[in-house]
């Protein structure tokens, strides 16, 4: 399949990145890069959620699961952790990407969601993602999140933030697939 980019989004000490418009019929899917977000303190949760077409707030209803893989880089520990506190049950609050991203130079999280079907007014949204961050005790995580938007409006908006503090410097591109 095809990547079409459709607008490339770069924080500079904002406190969100939220992208308005460019989420239409036109793609049956998109895929969201975030590259490099790196938060301005340490143990910074990154998050994202929609809106349905004509609501406002970021705040729609959202069911998913949670895990990740970690591996300390003194090769002290390893685990693979289903983390059902990062789960929501038709929640409405941000939707956990990784968590405890690191704020030294070499820390910051990447990765992609995947938003299926945004402008189906028949059925809920479903959404994957995979994240990778840099811990701030030099632990590499990697995130895995999939769920669902309980809504059968349009999702037309989509804003992504640390759970606190601002977005030191990051870039998110979102490309239409096709």
């Amino acid at each position: 399949m095809a990547l079409t980019l459709i607008s490339t989004h770069t924080a500079s000490g904002d406190s969100s990145i939220d992208i308005t418009s460019g989420i239409t019929s036109a793609y049956s899917s998109y895929e969201f890069h975030c590259v490099n977000m790196h938060p301005e303190t340490d143990n910074k949760t990154f998050l994202f959620q929609v809106n349905a077409s004509g609501a406002s707030g970021f705040n729609e209803a959202i069911t998913s699961t949670y895990f990740r893989a970690k591996h300390n880089e003194d090769d002290s520990a390893v685990s693979l952790d289903y983390i059902a506190a990062f789960d929501q049950g038709n929640g409405t609050a941000y939707q956990v990407l990784p968590n405890e991203v690191g704020a030294d130079g070499d820390q910051s999280t990447s990765g992609v969601l995947t938003l299926y079907a945004p402008s189906s007014t028949t059925y809920v949204k479903h959404f994957t993602a995979r994240f990778n961050d840099a811990h701030p005790s030099d632990i590499t995580m990697d995130c895995f999140i999939a769920g669902y938007i309980n809504t059968a409006s349009a999702i037309d908006e989509i804003s992504f933030k640390f759970d606190s503090g601002n977005i030191d410097v990051g870039t998110i591109k979102m490309f239409g697939v096709g």
